[in-house]
């Protein structure tokens, strides 16, 4: 084969798109469409008067997340590799920006929206993004000193608990909670030594106890979910509703639309909570596919980490891997949330969830992953004809 057949067939192999990926993710972004209507449709006509209000403007962020995935589809990851510092700059300006009073926009006790071309971002969602990018470029340059010592362990874990008091600050607990799982996560794959991640460990745990005492609303929110039935009717009463309209779904569900705990029971049941709806229109059946799905997208990151390791793309490797840390912990948190596994947290079930910054970014992730995939395939269809020649 020429070189320029060569070229060809890797031009040709890159131009594909991974179809097990973009269906999972193509399954989720319908059943989330579907359900954020279901769960929405009488909170927003009587809010709004329009029953479809909620629909149209995470339709408009599924659009913008399939035009910005499509951008990142067409970059190199190296651009990222090489920007690893610039992003994680831009990551603490955003953390920072929402801060300063007249630009943090505040919706219910919580300052973590900025105003952006039109949009209300919440900034933990692309700064996660960006952190993620730095922390899987340092790994890389610094794979030896991660290994050997502990300053190269605790030196970017010093910037991300800077950033997790940022979200703090807001507050936002679930968010920092998933930011140092993932970067915990991270580095322990790149080489960091056990005991240092098993120390922050311990410091984190113990800052979050102490932040918990201090704090009279999120000592609340912990004994609420210890006992929801202590205060049936203030701290516990969310997660009450969640449980009863899971238990009702019973093993098939009552069927879409059918659900009761959403008609103004179930408070934010199209954001936090919308997995109780599904679980109870579509029962123990349905949830259990809807988490092989999710499942599925997780287990499809992993596997293209491994391939991009077995290429010896670390950088694409410990990105991909920390793609799919992110999506199943914060899967698992949502989920534990609504079960009552977990203290409320604020997160959002990825793709299903209303949540237009969460849906934007997890579109954009989505890419990263089809792109680090198509490289990796580029790289085996250049690799084949050598191999039959040195054969």
């Amino acid at each position: 084969m020429s070189k320029r057949q060569v070229k060809s067939a890797a031009v040709t192999e890159a131009a594909r798109l991974d179809a097990v990926l973009l269906t999972i993710v193509a399954l989720l972004l319908g059943v989330g469409l579907v359900m954020l209507t279901s769960a929405s449709i009488a909170l927003a006509e009587r809010g709004t008067g329009e029953p479809l209000f909620y629909l149209q403007r995470q339709t408009l962020a599924a659009l913008l997340g399939i035009a910005a995935g499509a951008a990142v589809l067409r970059m190199p990851t190296e651009w990222w590799e090489r920007s690893g510092l610039m992003l994680a700059c831009l990551a603490c300006v955003l953390l920072a920006m929402v801060l300063v009073p007249g630009l943090g926009r505040e919706v219910k006790g919580s300052t973590r929206w900025l105003m952006l071309a039109g949009l209300n971002v919440q900034v933990a969602e692309p700064a996660r993004l960006l952190l993620l990018m730095y922390l899987a470029g340092y790994a890389v340059r610094h794979a030896s000193e991660l290994r050997d010592s502990s300053l190269g362990f605790v030196k970017p874990m010093l910037l991300i608990a800077c950033c997790c008091l940022l979200l703090l600050a807001q507050p936002d607990f679930g968010s920092a909670v998933l930011l140092a799982a993932i970067s915990l996560a991270v580095l322990f794959v790149a080489g960091a030594r056990l005991r240092d991640v098993t120390l922050f460990v311990g410091l984190f745990v113990a800052a979050g106890v102490v932040l918990a005492i201090a704090s009279p609303y999120r000592l609340a929110r912990i004994t609420g979910f210890m006992d929801p039935w202590a205060d049936q009717f203030g701290s516990g009463f969310q997660l009450i509703q969640s449980l009863i309209a899971i238990g009702s779904g019973e093993w098939f569900g009552a069927g879409l639309g059918a659900g009761v705990q959403k008609l103004f029971y179930l408070p934010e049941a199209h954001t936090d909570f919308v997995f109780a709806v599904f679980a109870e229109e579509f029962g123990l059946i349905g949830s259990l596919l809807l988490l092989a799905l999710f499942g599925a997208l997780v287990f499809r990151a992993m596997q293209i980490a491994r391939e991009s390791a077995q290429r010896g793309r670390l950088y694409q490797a410990y990105l991909a891997f920390g793609i799919a840390v992110w999506q199943g912990v914060q899967v698992f948190i949502n989920i534990g949330v609504n079960m009552g596994v977990l203290p409320t947290k604020g997160l959002t079930l990825p793709l299903v969830s209303y949540g237009r910054s969460s849906l934007i970014v997890t579109l954009i992730v989505v890419a990263l992953l089809l792109r680090i995939d198509q490289e990796n395939r580029a790289l085996a269809a250049r690799a084949r004809p050598r191999r039959r020649r040195a054969r």
